[in-house]
């Protein structure tokens, strides 16, 4: 099924036991859909994965690696701590990306997941910190990565700090190249600004969840920058897979599988090699 400027109709999932799809306008019991990893079971629609429930989808076991984020307000922002704190109540995430190392089968792998409920998944100072960390722990330890980008851009309340984090986590993962590890990045709705622009769009192998938002601005600045009309869905996965951005677009329901296949692939060309 086609669903029209999807970006704008996924859920934040509020604490009731119940939600309505913007899609198809059912009531949804919440249990249901954390059964079915998020999806509307009436329509498909994809709603808003929280970081955990991301990793517990992928790894069959694991260790959060993340360290312990501290209130960040490099620019003395007005109620930005107050915010974080609302923040952390409301989404039961202690900042927007989470990191683990864990298996999946029989391979060993490092997943580190942007959480869209917190911020948009923006990319503050603690965020581009714990994405190139993760890189740093992966190099160490010998692990291929995996990274589900799920981002509005950068965090404005943190002003030229986050954009610093675009520099930051880039040669992160360059350093992780270079020791010839495996990165997949996987962009979820919406993948967004300083995200894409850096570590997210510069992986080994980039694939996407069906109809995803893709893109660095919106389509009314890039259309009053370049003083041209834009393609229908050029920020679609869709659009982005047949103009070759994209290796790939995986259902969700089988992006565990796809993942693990892609690991053993690489795996069997470096003992070759």
């Amino acid at each position: 099924m086609k669903f029209e400027n999807i970006g704008s109709k996924l859920l934040s999932f509020a604490k009731s036991s119940t939600i309505t799809c913007s899609h198809c306008k059912k009531e949804v019991k919440k249990s249901a859909v954390e059964k079915s990893n998020y999806i509307c079971p009436n329509c498909n629609l994809y709603f808003k994965m929280p970081a955990v429930s991301r990793i517990k989808s992928i790894l069959d076991s694991y260790d959060v690696i993340s360290k312990n984020p501290d209130i960040y307000d490099p620019i003395n922002f007005p109620n930005y701590k107050e915010k974080q704190l609302d923040m952390r109540k409301k989404t039961d995430s202690m900042e927007a990306v989470l990191s683990a190392v864990g298996n999946i089968k029989d391979e060993r792998v490092v997943v580190c997941v942007m959480d869209p409920n917190y911020f948009m998944g923006s990319m503050g100072s603690y965020v581009g910190e714990e994405i190139s960390r993760t890189f740093i722990y992966a190099k160490e330890n010998n692990l291929p990565v995996v990274v589900f980008s799920a981002s509005g851009g950068a965090r404005m309340q943190e002003g030229i700090y986050s954009l610093m984090q675009m520099a930051k986590t880039t040669m992160a993962v360059n350093e992780h190249s270079e020791a010839k590890l495996l990165y997949i990045s996987c962009m979820t709705n919406p993948t967004t600004g300083g995200v894409i622009a850096s570590f997210a769009s510069i992986a080994d192998i980039i694939i996407s969840e069906p109809h995803a938002h893709l893109g660095f601005a919106g389509p009314r600045v890039i259309k009053q920058t370049i003083r041209q009309d834009l393609p229908e869905g050029f920020q679609s996965a869709e659009f982005l897979l047949e103009h070759g951005f994209l290796d790939d677009i995986v259902p969700r329901e089988n992006l565990k599988e796809y993942i693990y296949t892609l690991i053993r692939l690489h795996k069997n060309v470096r003992t070759i090699n």
